[in-house]
């Protein structure tokens, strides 16, 4: 083991020495460590001028405080539509034991809620049979082939087990399954394949689709140079199973499906939601407002001021019958006869005189009892 001695004023003068440089090398970071602070409190001070705390809008007059039971059913509803059926089968057992009251209507055109409906419809021992689950559960299963798969098949099976319901809607979603699937055939396996399949497929459409039929099965004259053809805008995009086409096509299946369903092809909770998001701003300002001139809302069942909202967020609440001109009221709802057209009850009453009539609007005739109350 070697000892180094060292001069005791040599010492102080290498301490000197070593001092400097760590002072220096301190100094430093803790200027950095300045400018990191300046620019955190910075940054908070921006993010509570920006979010501040501030509590939400409560409207004294807000109709859904009493009717829990819509909420619930909104939000059940948008589960089992999302395919989020364990998450539904808890939040219904959890609704039915605390024993909601009926919900006083539907939210969509149809008669009233019996009380007993909401444990008919979402009983808890009955969730996993539930026709309405059911038809979700095929839905995902329609979905998943068409978008992951590229399988068309059972997407058409099922168009073609509604046909008669979706051609009263006036739908083309048969005839466009069928027809992508013709163009797939015809692009990625074979012209004899696509024949194959036109002559099972299209003779059920007759005269309704003859022209695209016929413009399609007129483009096997050019299968070698399709794109270059007079048929080629019959076939773009060129790929049927291209995401794009796919997506078109399962944005279809999904409103028609929902169609049939008598349910809006988007979640009624959803689109609550983001209106309700959009609207905030103009609601706190309101807020702000009220507590400032110590003012309150005067008007029942709607808002004081105009919220700006996009076009699809934008719903009538407000009937006019076309028959009296007059607005309709609770007492006095628009009701909806088999023809579809919708007038007000005390019109199709004046109308009918107790027995059938016929509509105002179209030859189509009915009864009384056959009209059903719309809530909008």
């Amino acid at each position: 083991m070697t000892v180094c001695y060292i001069d005791p004023e040599s010492a102080a003068m290498i301490m000197a020495k070593l001092q400097n440089p760590v002072k220096t090398q301190f100094e430093k970071v803790n200027d950095d460590l300045k400018d990191i602070h300046s620019s955190l409190n910075k940054y908070s001070k921006a993010l509570e001028k920006k979010f501040k705390d501030r509590p939400l809008p409560f409207a004294e007059n807000d109709a859904l405080t009493t009717q829990e039971s819509l909420v619930d059913r909104a939000i059940a509803m948008h589960l089992l539509r999302e395919g989020h059926f364990d998450v539904a089968s808890t939040f219904i057992n959890e609704v039915n034991s605390k024993q909601p009251s009926a919900p006083t209507h539907s939210s969509i055109a149809t008669t009233p809620t019996p009380t007993a409906s909401w444990e008919a419809d979402f009983a808890p021992t009955a969730l996993k049979s539930t026709a309405l689950q059911q038809q979700f559960s095929s839905m995902y299963h329609i979905l998943h082939e068409m978008r992951n798969n590229g399988n068309l098949s059972p997407a058409i099976t099922w168009a073609q087990q509604n046909s008669s319901a979706l051609s009263t809607r006036g739908s083309n979603l048969e005839f466009d399954l069928c027809r992508l699937q013709y163009i797939s055939l015809f692009t990625s396996s074979s012209a004899l394949a696509a024949v194959a399949y036109a002559r099972q497929a299209f003779p059920r459409f007759g005269a309704r689709y003859a022209a695209q039929t016929n413009s399609l099965l007129g483009a096997l004259a050019f299968t070698p140079n399709i794109a270059t053809s007079p048929y080629s805008a019959l076939f773009a995009p060129t790929s049927p199973n291209s995401p794009d086409t796919l997506s078109t096509a399962a944005a279809a299946f999904t409103s028609e499906f929902c169609a049939l369903l008598s349910l809006s092809s988007a979640s009624p909770l959803l689109t609550a939601v983001t209106a309700g998001y959009l609207a905030l701003p103009t609601l706190l300002k309101l807020s702000q407002i009220q507590q400032t001139h110590r003012t309150s809302w005067t008007t029942a069942q709607e808002l004081p001021v105009e919220v700006p909202l996009p076009a699809a967020y934008q719903f009538h609440s407000v009937f006019v019958c076309p028959v009296s001109k007059e607005q309709s009221t609770d007492a006095n709802p628009p009701v909806v006869m088999p023809c579809g057209h919708v007038i007000a009850r005390e019109s199709c009453e004046r109308i009918s005189k107790g027995g059938r009539f016929k509509c105002p609007y179209c030859p189509g005739e009915s009864h009384l009892r056959d009209a059903k109350v719309v809530y909008l």
